[in-house]
């Protein structure tokens, strides 16, 4: 039996609705929309976790986050888990990752056999493949950097601040982390003969900041956008009193938010653009047609709703519900779409499934080639300080502070702006049951992190701070850094 080609194209904080497939009245995404026409687009996808490294452990797990211990951005998953590319190498897959991972250690070895790592936060901007690749070109990614890193960003222009961070990167188009990273992926399919290929293509954006290079940063005019369901006038005081947010919510605008879409819109058309080379790349030798292809994101964004932006707030729909698109081998022409309720924690047994691999009794996730039977969708945040259960009608809330406990009518108040926590006590009380058997603990277990764990072959070592070579990769960016700010650029 032949083992099917996979080709996993994954996004960082992308709202579900900004892509035309999803309905998008604006953004420019015509090679995901082209995916999409031939695969099935999920309409009710979700996120277990709304931060990166929780969420994409699930991903590549296929279990909860309190299952994997990955609760944080800087933590591991205890050794031996089961993930979907270690699987599919044992059964005979040649598996490569490029992009970003956001793992600890850097090169953590979760079943690829290579990884070209692109990295934007912590430690591992300071041992990967991308920021090298910057050293040696003598450059410097600083809008990245001073939004990324506390010591760079206190230290910020006005400009960056009143922009909430959306400016035109200080890279050009060619030395872009979304370039490198389009280059590595197409590199990679170049190389693939036959079948039982497996590549992860993770970009760092649209991700924050928002910092298309140009001139995708000019592609669309702020003036024209169509502001997204969800925004309001001014944010909700209990939203503020539960995070003030990265940038100040309540310093946004509109013409402010209107900015902030032309960017993230940007950055997400030169993604699509990189998308399309790849599918060339398939259609060239003939393999597009009998590739498994799946679209998704770690997480989603506000931009906007609530009268917020980013992430770190409460878990409303544009944060936790993601874009998936699927492909399947053989599936062309499709464009059909799908409603059931499905989450991240699906696609490491569908995958699985796909190839012919036997699926891990741990994982509790649905093959996504049959309508997943599940009644109610649950999130978890802020290592176990909020839960969220959500049936197809109502989304409850419920918080270690009681107090930001909130329970919303989907169906007559599907924008989440009216809490009936107090009148719908009944559907309180069942969703409230719902989450009590799925998260059979009593508390929070503390993130595994163990910084060293087995990395790939080949690569890197565990991160070690003292280490020589991750000091002058420092040092390099700290210096280049003082010539940004001495310029005014950032």
């Amino acid at each position: 039996m032949a083992q099917p080609n996979v080709l996993i194209i994954q996004t960082d904080q992308n709202r579900w609705d900004c892509l035309g497939a999803t309905g998008n009245p604006d953004v420019r995404t015509p090679n995901i929309d082209a995916i999409a026409n031939d695969g099935t687009t999920f309409d009710q996808s979700f996120c277990p976790y709304p931060v990166c490294t929780p969420s994409r452990y699930s991903f590549l797990t296929g279990l909860w986050v309190h299952q994997h211990l990955g609760w944080t951005n800087h933590c591991t998953i205890p050794a031996g888990t089961a993930t979907f590319p270690r699987i599919l190498r044992e059964a005979g897959y040649r598996t490569s990752a490029v992009g970003k991972m956001h793992f600890t250690p850097t090169y953590l070895d979760v079943g690829f056999d290579e990884m070209w790592l692109a990295e934007q936060n912590g430690p591992g901007r300071y041992e990967d493949d991308y920021h090298r690749y910057l050293r040696d070109e003598g450059l410097c990614d600083g809008v990245d950097l001073v939004d990324q890193e506390r010591e760079y960003r206190s230290r910020a222009t006005q400009r960056y601040w009143d922009t909430f961070g959306a400016i035109v990167s200080d890279l050009d188009e060619a030395h872009h982390s979304t370039t490198w990273i389009g280059d590595r992926a197409i590199e990679t399919l170049d190389s693939w003969e036959g079948d039982g290929n497996l590549l992860m293509a993770s970009f760092i954006k649209p991700h924050h900041p928002f910092d298309p290079p140009a001139p995708w940063h000019e592609m669309y005019d702020p003036a024209s956008l169509t502001l997204l369901p969800g925004w309001t006038e001014r944010p909700d005081a209990k939203d503020v009193l539960f995070s003030k947010g990265y940038f100040p919510h309540t310093d946004l605008d509109e013409p402010k938010l209107r900015r902030l879409m032309a960017h993230y819109y940007g950055s997400i058309s030169h993604i699509d653009h990189h998308v399309g080379r790849m599918i060339d790349s398939l259609r060239a030798r003939d393999l597009y047609d009998d590739t498994l292809i799946v679209f998704n994101s770690d997480h989603g964004e506000y931009l906007g709703f609530h009268h917020m932006k980013g992430k770190g707030n409460r878990m409303y729909d544009p944060l936790v519900r993601v874009p998936l698109i699927v492909k399947w081998p053989g599936q062309s022409n499709g464009g059909s779409r799908r409603d059931d309720l499905v989450n991240t924690i699906d696609l490491a047994p569908t995958l699985l499934e796909a190839a012919g691999c036997e699926v891990p009794g741990a994982m509790p996730g649905f093959d996504l080639r049959n309508e997943t039977p599940r009644t109610m969708m649950f999130a978890e945040s802020g290592r176990g300080s909020e839960y969220m259960v959500r049936s197809r009608t109502h989304k409850l809330l419920l918080c270690e502070d009681t107090e930001f406990d909130r329970l919303y009518d989907l169906e007559n108040d599907p924008l989440e702006t009216t809490d009936v926590l107090r009148r719908q006590t009944d559907v309180r009380d069942e969703l409230k049951g719902e989450l009590m058997q799925w998260a059979l603990f009593d508390a929070p277990t503390r993130p595994h992190l163990d910084e060293h764990a087995a990395v790939i072959p080949g690569r890197r070592p565990a991160h070690d701070p003292k280490g020589k070579a991750w000091q002058s990769m420092y040092g390099y960016f700290a210096g280049m850094m003082e010539r940004v700010f001495e310029a005014g650029r950032v």
